[in-house]
C-alpha cells in the first residue's frame, strides 16, 4: 500500500476530515487535499509521486488503464517541485500533485497514440492547451491513460495497447472513450485525468467506475490538442472535462482548463463561478427516467435515481418529474442520422489524417452506401439546430435536471467486436446533452446487481456548470460517492 498520510497536528481541520469520509492514504485523498498536504509540507511531490507509482503498479497489471509512463520525468519535476516549495515558492493550486492524462490528448515529449495505429510512436512537441494549463499550475504528468481508437467507441480497447477492463469486477467493461481514465482514478492510482466527451465519454466512465465528472458547457474548455478536436459539423459535441474522485476537485480543475486560447474559435471568455454561492435550495429541479426510449432502466438504476431525488427533497427542495419525450426522440433521430449523412468519411478521413492503414474492429469507417445527397444533408443540420431551441426553451424552467446516466452499470467486455445496429427509438441518457451542449455531471449513487457502480447525471442550463458541480457535491455528500475498490 501507499504511504499513510502524516498527522497534521490540526485536529479540526477540515483538509484531512470531509463529511462522510476520512481519508487514511493518499490514493483515497481528493487533488485539494493533495495539494494543500504539499503546500504544508505534510508531504513531499516526491514521495507523493511515488506513492501514487506504487499503487499504479499493484492495480493496473488487472485492468490496463496505464498505457504508457513517464516516471524518471515524473521524479524530476517532483524535485523541482519540492525545492521551489523549500524556497517558499509555488506554481500554482496544483503545486507536486501527480495526474494521467487521457493519450487521445498530446503530451510534450511523451507518446501520444490516440488508440491509432498511425499514431504508434508520436512523440508531440507541445502539450495539449488544457495540459499546458494544468502542468503551469504544477500538475506532474505520470503517463497516459487507454482509450478507443480515435475515441470513437464504448469500449476501450484498441490496436496499439489493447483493452482497459472494469477495476470493480473484473472481465467488466471501465466504459469509454476515457475508460482508461476513469478505471485509473477509481482504483487509486492516479488523483484525476482529463477525459474527452463526443457522445458520453466522460460521463459514462465516471458512471461505470463509480467516480465523479462533469462534461462542461460546449464552449468553454478548448479542444486544441485533441486527436478529434475543434471545427467540422460536430464541433459543438466534442467536449474536454476533468475526471476524479471527488466533485471538489471538479471544482478546483474545471476553471484551470476554462477559457480561450486563441486557436479553438468556438471557446467563450465565460467567467467563473464559485459553486460554493450556489443555493442549491433556490434552483427549480426536474428529473425523470423513463424519456421516450423503448430500453428499460434496471431496478438498480431506478433505485438510485430516486435516492438523488429522495435526497435533494430530504434538503427541502420540490423536484418535478418531467420530461421532453417528443423533442428528445426527435432530436436523437437528428443526431443519429448526421453521424452517417455524409457515408462517414469524416470518420475515414481521420484515420487518413494520421496514417492509419489498420483498424480496430469497433471503429466503423467510410459506408458511401449510407451518404445522404446534400439538399438532406442541409436539411439535417437545419433539423439539428431547430431541436435544440426546442430543447433550450423546454429547459428554461428548469435549473437542474436528475436523470440516468445509463441504463445500469458495467457489462462484460466484448470477446467478439460486432457492431450492433444503432436504434433511434432505443436512445440512451449522454448523447442528447452533446446535442444540446448543456453541463452535466456525474457521481455515483447506487450499485447494480453485479456489484458495480451506477451513477447519477446531473445537467444544467448553458454555462451554468457551477450549479450543476454544487447539486453533485451534495449529492456525492448524501450517497457516498466513490469507494475504492477491493481489488
Amino acid at each position: 500500500m501507499a504511504s499513510p498520510i502524516p498527522a497534521s497536528g490540526k485536529k479540526d481541520s477540515s483538509f484531512y476530515y470531509r463529511p462522510n469520509r476520512v481519508v487514511e492514504d493518499v490514493t483515497s485523498a481528493s487533488v485539494v487535499q493533495l495539494a494543500q498536504m504539499i503546500r504544508e509540507k505534510a508531504i513531499s511531490s516526491v514521495d507523493l509521486v511515488n506513492a501514487v507509482y506504487q499503487r499504479m503498479e499493484e492495480v493496473n497489471p488487472m485492468i490496463n488503464a496505464v498505457v504508457l509512463t513517464c516516471k524518471e520525468r515524473a521524479l524530476q519535476e517532483a524535485q523541482k517541485a519540492d525545492k521551489m516549495l523549500a524556497a517558499g515558492k509555488t506554481m500554482g493550486a496544483l503545486h507536486g500533485v501527480p495526474m494521467t492524462i487521457k493519450d487521445s490528448l498530446d503530451t510534450a515529449g511523451v507518446v501520444s497514440t490516440g488508440g491509432t495505429l498511425g499514431r504508434k510512436d508520436y512523440i508531440p512537441a507541445e502539450d495539449a492547451t488544457i495540459v499546458a494549463r494544468l502542468r503551469a499550475q504544477g500538475a506532474i504528468l505520470l503517463g497516459k491513460t487507454n482509450t478507443p481508437e480515435f475515441t470513437l467507441s464504448g469500449t476501450t480497447a484498441n490496436l496499439v495497447y489493447g483493452m482497459t477492463s472494469n477495476p470493480y469486477k473484473a472481465g467488466y467493461s471501465p466504459g469509454g472513450s476515457s475508460g482508461g481514465a476513469g478505471a485509473i482514478v477509481a482504483a487509486g492510482g492516479s488523483p484525476f485525468d482529463i477525459g474527452s466527451d463526443f457522445g458520453g465519454s466522460i460521463r459514462g466512465p465516471a458512471h461505470f467506475n463509480g467516480i465523479a465528472g462533469i462534461k462542461p458547457t460546449t464552449g468553454l474548455v478548448p479542444r486544441t490538442g485533441h486527436i478529434v478536436d475543434y471545427g467540422g459539423l460536430f464541433d459543438a459535441y466534442q467536449v474536454l472535462g476533468p475526471l476524479a474522485r471527488y466533485v471538489e476537485d471538479l471544482k478546483l480543475i474545471l476553471p484551470i482548463i476554462m477559457g480561450p486560447d486563441q486557436r479553438d474559435a468556438a471557446i467563450h471568455p465565460v467567467p467563473w463561478t464559485d459553486p460554493d454561492s450556489v443555493r442549491i435550495g433556490d434552483l427549480q429541479y426536474a428529473w425523470f427516467v423513463d424519456h421516450g426510449s423503448t430500453k428499460a432502466c434496471s431496478q438498480e438504476t431506478r433505485e438510485a435515481i430516486k435516492a438523488a431525488v429522495s435526497a435533494l427533497k430530504t434538503a427541502g427542495i420540490t423536484l418535478k418529474e418531467d420530461a421532453p419525450i417528443s423533442e428528445f426522440q426527435e432530436a436523437e433521430q437528428v443526431r443519429q442520422d448526421l453521424f452517417s449523412a455524409d457515408g462517414r468519411a469524416w470518420v475515414s478521413r481521420l484515420a487518413e489524417k494520421f496514417g492509419t492503414k489498420q483498424t480496430h474492429p469497433l471503429l466503423r469507417l467510410e459506408d458511401p452506401s449510407t451518404a445522404i445527397p446534400s439538399r438532406e444533408f442541409t436539411e439535417l443540420v437545419e433539423k439539428l439546430d431547430a431541436c435544440r431551441s426546442k430543447l433550450l426553451q423546454w429547459m428554461q424552467a428548469y435549473d437542474i435536471l436528475i436523470c440516468p446516466v445509463h441504463f445500469d452499470g458495467a457489462a462484460p467486455n466484448p470477446t467478439v467486436f460486432e457492431r450492433s445496429a444503432s436504434s433511434a427509438d432505443a436512445y440512451g441518457y449522454m448523447g442528447i446533452f452533446n446535442l444540446t451542449g448543456w453541463p452535466a455531471a456525474v457521481v455515483r449513487a447506487g450499485t447494480s446487481k453485479e456489484g458495480l457502480p451506477i451513477g447519477v447525471q446531473i445537467v444544467g442550463q448553458p454555462f451554468q456548470d457551477h450549479k450543476v458541480l454544487a447539486v453533485a457535491e451534495y449529492l456525492e455528500l448524501q450517497l457516498g460517492g466513490w469507494q475504492m475498490p477491493a481489488m
